[in-house]
């Protein structure tokens, strides 16, 4: 039986822009090595399989995630992406959708700007000193140093700093954390923080956008800002925009999707 797949760009805000993500929408079980091969052959930063819950029926939806080398807990963009697909295809009538996840439970919302990711806040606890191999990996030495659940912050300067780092992706695979990520206040009318992300460690030596990172940036920036309420850009070469709310212990995170290409699996 084939497999409905599609290829999405989330948090985009033009053509060719944000993060693609393919969405493999599954008619039939499908076990964890199935999903890792066809996401080897996809070879996009993230691929999301979808299916129904079996206890709930149409109402509940299983996801998960795979970058080319391996499963991951959380993945933003990917769950956008599948969000935006399962309502594209008919296969969600209702405009909440609540994914059973590795994480726990995720909501996605469907609104006419665009749909809201609702996930867990990661706030960042400063680290007592630099990690050995990180400034060098990095070439610079961070103003601030935190550590979420499983990625580092790192804040630098300026928004021009983090646009023109050239790290070195070999050193930061050999760094104890899933992934690292940069930031710094935004320096365009409009934009709180700018930030990029790294985690070759799991086969990504650059993500466009990544909305996990979301998570622990909105904490971060809302308590320095003293804002809830903030508007964000992965300044990657294909960028994206992130809009957060910071309530409680959630983020909210929203952006628009797009549709690039539709097919099927064969296998």
């Amino acid at each position: 039986m084939n497999q409905p797949l599609y290829i999405v760009d989330a948090f985009a805000s033009g053509p060719f822009t944000g993060n693609p993500a393919a969405v493999c929408l599954l008619r039939q079980e499908k076990s964890a090595e199935w999903m890792q091969q066809v996401a080897a052959e996809m070879n996009l930063s993230e691929t999301a399989f979808v299916s129904r819950f079996p206890r709930l029926g149409r109402q509940g939806w299983v996801l998960r995630w795979f970058t080319p080398t391996t499963e991951v807990n959380l993945c933003g963009h990917a769950t956008l992406a599948a969000a935006h697909v399962l309502w594209h295809s008919a296969w969600a009538a209702e405009d909440f959708i609540e994914f059973h996840t590795r994480s726990g439970l995720l909501g996605a919302s469907r609104q006419a700007e665009g749909i809201t990711l609702n996930f867990p806040a990661d706030p960042p606890e400063a680290m007592a000193s630099t990690p050995p191999g990180l400034v060098d990996a990095l070439g610079v030495q961070p103003l601030w140093l935190g550590q979420g659940r499983e990625d580092w912050l790192a804040v630098m300067e300026s928004a021009e700093q983090v646009r023109r780092l050239r790290p070195d992706t070999r050193q930061l695979a050999e760094l104890p954390a899933r992934g690292l990520i940069v930031t710094a206040p935004g320096d365009e009318p409009g934009i709180d923080m700018v930030s990029r992300f790294f985690a070759p460690r799991v086969g990504i030596n650059e993500d466009p956008v990544t909305g996990s990172a979301h998570c622990l940036l909105a904490v971060y920036w809302a308590q320095r800002l003293g804002k809830t309420r903030l508007r964000a850009l992965q300044a990657s070469a294909r960028t994206g925009l992130l809009d957060l709310r910071l309530q409680d212990d959630r983020v909210h995170i929203s952006g628009q999707a797009h549709i690039t290409l539709t097919g099927e699996f064969h296998g």
